[in-house]
């Protein structure tokens, strides 16, 4: 249940419509729900201003399934990451609406209309290997009502791609820069804008990326001002979290 159907239930109570009993019914399965294999934070929306997000990876297709179909329940929109195609045919027989992204292997339910905030989130990648990560991180963006603008291939072996997107790029208010091998990327937009740059390394690149601790060190050490770093391939993490920058400090379109 989300905070609006929360206070839709409570004003029920107050007009009649509804009985004290009746509304303690629906609120029994709060503030979780427990499903035996998995407790469903139905709260979390309400204290954090967005649901509970299913992480596909290590549970099985029906357990995926049935958390999937009791966030959906709450009337809120929905995301899970990690999840395979034969996970999203599952879902998808419960709840019609979901829809799959193939290349961050995510899949996305929403039901409550988007009211973007004004400001715009860059995600920026350093290569074409770097898709699935920098594709997760706008999916989740967007799930969550904030409006992105991709730049993707503008790593620096060919720096005049990304300087050609400079000024687009400068007028964001979030900038999430997704990179592997040695994680330049990060360093060289957080010397070209002033917002907060979400650095994100990827296991792309060859053995002595170490499966994307060269990139992640370099980020760490960036000499850029205004970089934060998530964990590898955490493109989910960048997202959500630009989105909570860019939802309290841009203003919902009159």
């Amino acid at each position: 249940m989300n905070e609006q159907r929360l206070r839709e239930l409570l004003e029920s109570v107050r007009t009649g419509s509804q009985t004290v009993e009746q509304a303690v019914s629906r609120l029994r399965s709060l503030p979780f729900e427990d499903l035996g294999f998995a407790k469903v934070d139905h709260h979390r929306a309400i204290r954090c201003g967005h649901p509970e997000v299913i992480y596909c990876a290590g549970k099985s297709v029906e357990h995926v399934a049935g958390i999937f179909e009791r966030c959906a329940a709450g009337g809120g929109n929905v995301i899970a990451t990690r999840a395979d195609a034969d996970v999203f045919q599952a879902v998808a027989a419960r709840c019609p609406g979901a829809e799959y992204h193939a290349i961050p292997r995510a899949i996305t339910l929403r039901q409550r209309p988007s009211v973007p905030c004004s400001g715009t989130i860059a995600v920026i990648s350093a290569g074409t290997s770097d898709l699935p990560v920098a594709e997760e991180a706008r999916v989740t963006a967007e799930v969550m009502d904030q409006k992105t603008a991709t730049f993707y291939d503008v790593g620096v072996a060919g720096i005049h791609r990304l300087l050609a997107h400079a000024e687009a790029i400068q007028s964001a208010s979030v900038a999430v820069v997704v990179a592997g091998m040695e994680g330049a990327l990060a360093s060289v937009v957080g010397g070209l804008v002033d917002c907060p740059v979400i650095a994100v390394p990827t296991s792309v690149g060859y053995g002595a990326s170490f499966q994307g601790l060269a990139a992640l060190l370099a980020m760490l050490n960036s000499c850029a001002s205004g970089v934060t770093v998530v964990n590898i391939d955490n493109g989910f993490g960048a997202g959500y979290t630009a989105a909570l920058i860019n939802r309290r400090f841009s203003r919902p379109p009159p």
